[in-house]
């Protein structure tokens, strides 16, 4: 029987807030408030490995696991909201932007629909991390290609996987991990843009929850450590508040809040505190609308400093976060 975990839905919203708070660029004594939070990504994708490989692995056990099924469910999951967002954002870059930029943000716009928009900030030069709360009002849609690209290309090798390596697929997927982490480190020593945009430099973060959720579907008893969830929290606001410079991610340095996230997902357990903290009421609201949240969020507070309303200003930033959480929920 499946249980619905509020502790994940806790997870997204710290995972979200980290991201809202690095893009606000809300300084107290001239030091950023989560300078590491661009980091809340990460951990997106380590809940998106565990979630996804749950679905098709319980599905596909009582033969009831169909491709055409899965990618119709992530399209009405994705695509409604991104095309209402990428609407109204067509509406204010007609006034705000120069006709060389419009035709730059159309370009942005095509690329996000078709989820390639990580190819198209890197290869136009793009760097995400020039500047902490970009311009380009589209540019955090990369993290929805890279997702969206698993989805397309992960249901396939898990069914392959499953079928060809049966039991020893854990081990499989630990291979993947150490690649794709040896890869993503060597890379972005002189690749830094194509490392961090990239699956494949994402991939082993994908595959640490794909792990986690192997290890849950045995169905094997795994001691809960109520100090180990203690630790994934920290390690993760740790990450969000020493690291400054997503050039330098993903990389053995991001180890640091992938696997706190994974501390707290592998444990079950609704007794230990960390896991009542995520459930309560306010993260778990949050969490349920990170995804529209996450959209939202970073096209007002780029037209905000665009506009020039948000320069020096706390208060109009509040007040866009603010709006960001009002079409959310909506």
């Amino acid at each position: 029987k499946d249980v619905y975990r509020r502790d994940i839905d806790g997870l997204r919203a710290l995972a979200v807030l980290g991201v809202i708070f690095y893009h606000s660029e809300i300084l107290i004594n001239k030091v950023l408030i989560f300078s590491g939070g661009f980091l809340g990504v990460d951990i997106f994708f380590v809940i998106s490995g565990y979630l996804i490989t749950s679905i098709i692995y319980k599905e596909n056990k009582v033969k009831k696991f169909s491709f055409i099924n899965f990618y119709i469910r992530r399209i009405r999951r994705l695509l409604p909201a991104l095309l209402v967002v990428l609407f109204v954002s067509l509406i204010f870059s007609y006034f705000l932007f120069l006709p060389v930029e419009f035709k730059s943000y159309l370009d942005s716009i095509i690329s996000s629909i078709f989820f390639y928009s990580n190819f198209y900030f890197h290869y136009s030069g793009q760097a995400y991390g020039q500047t902490i709360l970009s311009t380009k009002p589209l540019l955090h849609t990369w993290s929805l290609a890279v997702e969206e690209q698993f989805y397309i290309l992960y249901p396939i090798f898990l069914i392959f996987s499953i079928h060809f390596f049966k039991k020893k697929i854990k081990i499989l997927f630990y291979l993947i991990i150490l690649f794709s982490l040896i890869f993503a480190s060597y890379i972005g020593e002189n690749h830094p843009s194509f490392n961090f945009y990239m699956l494949f430099t994402r991939s082993w973060e994908l595959m640490c929850g794909a792990v986690i959720a192997l290890y849950h579907l045995e169905e094997k008893k795994i001691n809960h450590y109520n100090f180990l969830s203690y630790l994934g929290f920290f390690l993760i606001i740790f990450s969000f508040i020493i690291f400054d410079d997503p050039h330098r991610h993903p990389s053995f340095l991001t180890l640091i809040p992938v696997f706190g996230c994974c501390l707290i997902i592998i444990d079950k357990d609704s007794n230990n505190s960390i896991n009542k903290f995520l459930s309560n009421k306010w993260f778990v609201n949050i969490g349920l609308i990170s995804y529209s949240l996450y959209l939202w969020h970073h096209p007002i507070l780029s037209f905000g400093k665009i506009s020039g309303i948000t320069e020096e200003s706390i208060f109009f930033k509040i007040v866009l976060i603010l709006l960001s959480f009002l079409f959310s929920a909506l």
